[in-house]
């Protein structure tokens, strides 16, 4: 036997502080695992013995700590990262007073094609990697002896992503400990069909199941608490449940002077349901509920709560920069925190079901989510993707996915695919004969209504199968597709199943949507794909890159950056510009989802390999903001600010294009040391103004005025050499609870302080106290430096580090060296 560290579950089922039975325990199950990188053929024995495995707590990612090389199957689109096969394993002991419970283990997610054994007996595979699931672990558990968990993930054929997907169980493991009579997994659906100033009535399906051999008498209360805890209104009744069986029940609750869920104050109550058995409470079950009201109309675009609103958001691939996969609660936060920094009030999880924590903080946050279920289906588009297992997962992962996340105030809409293969017109017209249909769609279908199947008819059915079952789970949101085809004629649109008409970039057709799909709500589904890289700009200003020169070729530029002014995109994409403009002046347009919020590992695109990461964001890898960040800020804010650029150190008399974003004003006047370079308006429909000057060292300042009064101002000074090292941390103190991040902000300054721009200073990190680096970064494109050395080079003056607490209270130290500069260190607490 195994002598590892066991992880011990003291269950009593006793609840000290109030003298009650404990109902139902989730309990965080990601410590204490045992992990082994290679594959082995009885990793899932009892008596193996794993003594020389690695200690781990999840979520863990084995791919982002491993070095980048072109060798690696993935592919710069994969990130230039590994794959393989891992096996995790771990022991834990249960008491032998819980034998009358229920014990389920929930995985969020787990890339890719995991399978699982509890004490040598196999619970199932699922091969999506972005799907959560669940096993009863039950019938196979043995108390007051140790229990064996064991978990193989197979990523090793490669590539099966269009971008970085990560290796490993990625994201939390949960296990859930119930009475045999209890809430299903996924088991409530809420839905709110009136709302009204002075009242809503909010229903709520439950499902119950009753897992013992006899008929259990029990007594069901839904109450809705508000957001201080307070119980404003609730039902119970007396529920009858034969043996081994389950039932669903509907209360219709009153809810008087609700709070609205709105992007500005996303109120959220919560809904407790209590099974109640002999006057006792054996089960509870949250789910979260936000009261609001939304459509989509065809001519005037979103309305929220029967307001206007247009949804400005963002595409968001799931990896977390330097921390890989591994699903991070704080990390995604602050994401979400430069998001709504920018503006952003509309999240797409591109292009799968999201980590829950995702979801969870966007209802927090006010977020208007695009939630996305499959990037393929049946063809596929790289050589190992999920097209291998659509026809045998899809009805089952896609339901999983929809009875997950329907209850998110946050989720305003489903998508079924992402650019599937089977949109297109010119898609292959193989005959298929009812064999095969039936196969694929499972429908009943005689022969007469088949024979002249093909692939055009095939693919509009599976379209409408896939809405059909999104519609039975959840009738309540619309249906939408991204799409790169327009044509009216694409399969997907032809299928007459999508409530909203969703189209991927070709703004030329927005003007043609209301003639070519009459009565169809339109949102601009994934938009843009301007690139650039922090820092860096190409002269003139007003001169336009279009990399590669088409979707299908590769491009090379020694520098392999792109340009920060708002002058470099891909061919089928356009500026950010020129894309707001078409969506802010179209009220049918809803609103758009930009390619991307943050860069993300993989897709390199217009380059390839030194190049991994992507270009596409508005914020960096590292978290740290592009110019673009500042226009939507200007155009989506309304607190007055002023942004300009570029840096301010040049050639002598070398021609320098500066640029400002600004709002709450109507004019700009630029000064160089001192003396004015001119006033500039903004025109109608342009988002900057710019200046054109030849460079001299010292001092550019700009000053915005409305009404001739000032508003805001900003100046830009000539950095000297590097000098010193300035930390700043995004937070002082962080939760000493062994998960909670500090991002800390590195940047090289001359001895005024300025920002040196062109700074690549390599800088060591050491830390001390109770606290551990976790990753590095710069937003470099190119940086074949793991994230994960105690080391990184400045990338155009700047990096970060990640500290995370460990489950200690007290200081944390973090010293900042390089080479000639002045070394910096910082305290913060955990506490």
């Amino acid at each position: 036997m195994s002598k590892n560290i066991t992880f011990l579950l003291l269950i009593s089922f006793l609840c000290v502080s109030c003298n009650r039975n404990v109902f139902r325990e989730i309990t965080d199950f990601n410590e204490g695992w045992k992990f082994y990188l290679g594959d082995i053929e009885s990793g899932y024995s009892v008596d193996y013995d794993d003594k020389n495995w690695r200690m781990l707590d999840l979520p863990h990612d084995w791919a982002i700590e491993g070095d980048f090389s072109e060798a690696h199957p993935s592919g710069s689109n994969g990130g230039a990262l590994p794959g393989g096969i891992g096996w995790y394993r771990k022991t834990f002991r249960v008491n032998k007073e819980a034998r009358d419970k229920k014990f389920f283990i929930d995985f969020d997610g787990v890339y890719m094609n995991s399978e699982v054994w509890i004490n040598e007996k196999y619970l199932g595979k699922r091969p999506y990697g972005y799907i959560s699931f669940r096993y009863d672990l039950t019938p196979y558990l043995s108390f007051d002896e140790e229990n064996v968990i064991a978990v193989r993930v197979d990523n090793s054929q490669q590539p099966n992503s269009r971008w970085y997907s990560g290796c490993g169980i990625y994201r939390n493991v949960w296990l859930t400990i119930t009475s045999p009579v209890h809430v299903d997994h996924w088991g409530t659906y809420v839905t709110t069909p009136e709302i009204k100033q002075d009242c809503a009535t909010v229903n709520v399906l439950t499902k119950i199941k009753n897992e013992t051999p006899e008929t259990a008498t029990i007594q069901l209360k839904t109450s809705i608490k508000n957001r201080e805890g307070k119980t404003v209104s609730s039902e119970i009744s007396e529920e009858q449940l034969n043996a081994g069986s389950a039932k669903e029940v509907t209360h219709q609750i009153a809810l008087s002077k609700p709070e609205l869920w709105t992007i500005e104050n996303p109120y959220l109550y919560t809904i407790v349901t209590e099974i109640l058995q002999e006057q006792k409470e054996i089960d509870q079950y949250e789910t979260p509920l936000g009261i609001r009201s939304f459509s989509f109309d065809p001519d005037k675009g979103f309305f929220l709560n029967n307001k206007p609103i247009k949804i400005k958001g963002v595409c968001m691939h799931h990896d977390l920069g330097c921390l890989g996969a591994a699903v991070n609660t704080r990390a995604i936060e602050r994401q979400l925190e430069l998001l709504k920094e920018m503006g952003v009030n509309g999240i797409r999880c591109a292009h799968n079901p999201p980590a829950p924590e995702l979801l969870q903080l966007c209802d927090k946050m006010g977020f208007i989510v695009m939630n996305e279920t499959f990037d393929m289906w049946r063809k596929r588009k790289t050589t190992y993707d999920y097209s291998l297992y659509f026809n045998e997962w899809h009805e089952r992962d896609l339901t999983d996915h929809i009875l997950r996340d329907r209850n998110h105030p946050s989720v305003f809409m489903w998508s079924i695919g992402n650019e599937v293969m089977e949109q297109w017109t010119h898609a292959d017209a193989d005959t298929l004969n009812i064999q095969q249909a039936n196969l694929l769609l499972n429908l009943e279908r005689d022969e007469k209504s088949l024979s002249h199947t093909n692939e055009i008819s095939v693919n509009s059915l599976l379209t409408q199968k896939l809405a059909g079952i999104v519609k039975k789970l959840d009738p309540t949101r619309p249906i939408t597709t991204g799409n790169n085809e327009p044509n009216s004629l694409n399969h997907l649109f032809r299928a007459d199943t999508l409530d909203i008409i969703g189209f991927n970039y070709h703004l030329s057709d927005f003007e043609h949507v209301k003639d070519n799909f009459p009565g169809k709500p339109f949102i601009a589904t994934e938009t843009t794909s301007a690139l650039a890289t922090r820092g860096y700009y190409r002269m003139p200003s007003d001169s336009l890159f279009i990399w590669p020169i088409r979707w299908d070729t590769t491009f090379y530029d020694s520098t392999y950056s792109c340009s920060a002014y708002d002058n470099c995109h891909v061919p089928w994409g356009s500026t950010h510009e020129e894309t707001w403009r078409k969506v802010k002046n179209n009220d049918f347009v809803s609103g758009l989802y930009i390619w991307t919020g943050f860069d993300y590992i993989g897709e390199p695109t217009p380059y390839q390999f030194p190049a991994r990461s992507s270009y596409f964001g508005i914020i960096d890898l590292a978290g740290i903001p592009k110019d673009a960040f500042y226009f939507y800020q200007s155009e989506w804010t309304e607190k007055p600010m002023l942004h300009i650029f570029p840096h301010w150190n040049w050639t002598e008399k070398q021609p320098v294009d500066i640029w400002a974003y600004f709002n709450q004003a109507d004019e700009a006047e630029l000064f160089l040391n001192g003396v004015s370079q001119g006033v500039k308006k903004k025109e109608q429909d342009i988002f900057h103004v710019a200046w054109r000057v030849n460079f001299q060292p010292g001092t550019i300042r700009v000053i915005t005025r409305k009404n001739g009064k000032e508003v805001v101002s900003q100046e830009l000074q000539t950095a000297g050499e590097p000098y010193g090292i300035k930390l700043t941390p995004d937070r002082n103190i962080i939760a000493a609870d062994g998960k909670d991040l500090c991002f800390i902000l590195v940047e090289i300054v001359d001895k005024n302080g300025n920002l040196c721009p062109n700074a690549d200073n390599l800088i060591h990190f050491e830390i001390s106290g109770d606290g551990r680096m976790v990753g590095v970064d710069n937003g470099n494109q190119t940086s074949m430096e793991s994230f994960k050395v105690p080391y990184r080079k400045a990338f155009h003056g700047k990096c970060i580090v990640v500290i995370q607490s460990e489950k200690k209270k007290g200081k944390i130290e973090i010293k900042a060296v390089s080479q000639n500069l002045q070394t910096l260190s910082i305290n913060m607490k955990a506490q």
